[in-house]
């Protein structure tokens, strides 16, 4: 072997995760957003240990106070402190999303899987069904879910979780319609596998990439989807905190207009926690393309 081609022969020895993991890892952007949402995360599981103020306290004493030493992003107009809400209400949009999202994949992994292994009767049903949900206006379909099942957070996370499954259902469904038809899935099925089997031993394993760059998207989009319900009075209700029953407060113009820090650090965070996520799902993504070796 020559010298040119002996890093060329290294390259293509190191398996498909490490790959993977360098691709992610020298993306900037994903980077970036590491950088950004693990001191997030960190501050909202843990602010209980270092900050000595119940999110759902009220102070007469410092009702509509600004920033001070005291209450470093202000307080509210009932006195509760804006800091120990922001990060109480990050910890609950952030458990909204992911358990949202956990749900919704797999029911859009299992209905996507046995449409593609389950033969064309199964399939052309399955079928039929996301296309019902893909058809129904999602803001229209939003707000009736979230009238019917309620307020707070397990009708949230219920609501988010059958909006977001007919993409993934679709894409798992692509992959494995072209898996089914390789020689070790039909030696599988010569010698009497069944669906749950091909699901789990063959579907799962080659559907990983497919599922957690759609995973990592869509917190971003369940954290909005629980934003704008909370915002509406539809989604987590007072006294218990998020960032959208927050920024709820920004609907009346004197909060609006005269106590901005109620508001602001809410619409900061979120915004800052979903562009960080984004960033993340598109390292994500390229990180799985094996397009990307071509690059």
């Amino acid at each position: 072997m020559s010298q040119a081609t002996a890093p060329l022969a290294q390259t293509r020895s190191v398996g498909p995760i490490r790959r993977a993991l360098d691709r992610f890892f020298g993306n900037g952007a994903a980077i970036v957003g590491l950088i950004i949402l693990v001191p997030i995360l960190l501050a909202v599981t843990t602010y209980q240990w270092w900050l000595p103020y119940d999110p759902i306290a009220i102070d007469l004493v410092a009702i509509n106070k600004g920033p001070s030493t005291t209450h470093w992003l202000g307080s509210d107009g009932v006195g509760r402190d804006v800091l120990a809400r922001l990060l109480q209400g990050g910890r609950t949009s952030l458990t909204v999303a992911i358990v949202s999202v956990i749900i919704s994949t797999i029911i859009g992994f299992l209905i996507g899987a046995v449409a593609a292994f389950g033969g064309r009767l199964v399939d052309g049903a399955s079928m039929r069904l996301v296309d019902l949900a893909m058809t129904l206006p999602p803001v229209i379909f939003l707000l009736v879910l979230a009238s019917i099942a309620g307020t707070g957070i397990a009708p949230t996370i219920l609501v988010i979780a059958l909006l977001s499954w007919p993409v993934l259902s679709r894409m798992v469904r692509a992959r494995l319609l072209e898996l089914r038809e390789r020689d070790f899935v039909v030696a599988a099925r010569g010698m009497g596998a069944g669906v749950p089997h091909l699901l789990f031993r063959h579907g799962l394993p080659n559907c990983i990439d497919i599922i957690v760059v759609y995973a990592t998207l869509q917190v971003a989009n369940a954290i909005l989807l629980e934003a704008g319900l909370s915002f509406l009075g539809l989604g987590i209700a007072p006294p218990e905190a998020s960032w959208g029953n927050m920024l709820n407060s920004a609907r009346s113009s004197i909060v609006l207009e005269q106590y901005p820090w109620q508001w602001m650090s809410a619409g900061f965070a979120l915004v800052l926690t979903v562009l960080a996520i984004n960033f993340i799902g598109d390292g994500l993504r390229d990180a799985f393309d094996p397009r990307s070796d071509l690059n």
